[in-house]
């Protein structure tokens, strides 16, 4: 399919525009080197590396948010990686042409991510691309984080793109959701994180598997 009358898009951070697994999994591992572990292969935090520190801490000591530690691991897990959140972090291989593309179409852009903006800041700011973006809505931007819509449309306003007018690419289930919720075009980037996901039970408009087939999708008109 193709979306009409596109006037911004509006991307996910982490596993979307970022691989940023290896630094993240680097974070959580190190947390059980320190303890005597052993290492486990990057593999496996890959898989989960959407889902953050709920996510890393998960695979690293099989524990969920309810754990009595949870909370202790999880400060421990933020300093570890603010450490390294721009050591092996990197765009997926097209991001930075896609930018490039959307900027020569007159489209602008942005992120929409649950990151914090304690390391979503340093880790952009960083990777040049970063600085033509329009909007940079991160975690604790608005009183509420994806799936809600409230962060997207937050971005929309910043950009001054009519959401409806906005495509919201991601590659987790949120942010389909939080995309739907905000009447906006929703795309499942399936390159990034997603293993064995079921994305086409999702609901989202459009898939893509490579960064730049995303311009395939916009009309010219």
């Amino acid at each position: 399919m193709q979306f009409s009358n596109v006037a911004g898009v509006l991307f996910d951070l982490d596993g979307t525009l970022l691989d940023s697994a290896p630094d993240l999994g680097g974070a959580a591992d190190q947390m059980r080197i320190d303890r005597g572990m052993p290492s486990l292969p990057m593999e496996l935090y890959r898989s989960m590396a959407g889902a953050g520190a709920r996510g890393m801490l998960g695979v690293a000591f099989g524990l969920d948010t309810d754990h009595p530690d949870y909370e202790k691991l999880k400060e421990e897990f933020f300093i570890n990686y603010t450490q390294c959140l721009t050591r092996n972090t990197y765009a997926f291989i097209g991001v930075p042409e896609l930018i490039v593309q959307l900027g020569l179409r007159g489209l602008p852009w942005g992120v929409v991510t649950n990151k914090a903006s304690r390391f979503a800041d340093p880790l952009t700011r960083s990777i040049p691309f970063f600085s033509t973006a329009s909007a940079m809505v991160c975690g604790d931007t608005t009183a509420h984080a994806k799936p809600h819509p409230a962060p997207l449309l937050e971005a929309c306003r910043r950009m001054r793109v009519d959401p409806r007018q906005c495509l919201y690419v991601g590659d987790d289930e949120r942010d389909v959701v939080a995309g739907l919720a905000a009447g906006m075009g929703t795309v499942a980037a399936t390159y990034g994180y997603l293993g064995k996901k079921a994305v086409q039970d999702w609901g989202a408009h459009a898939q893509i598997h490579a960064p730049l087939d995303l311009m395939q999708l916009i009309s010219n008109t």
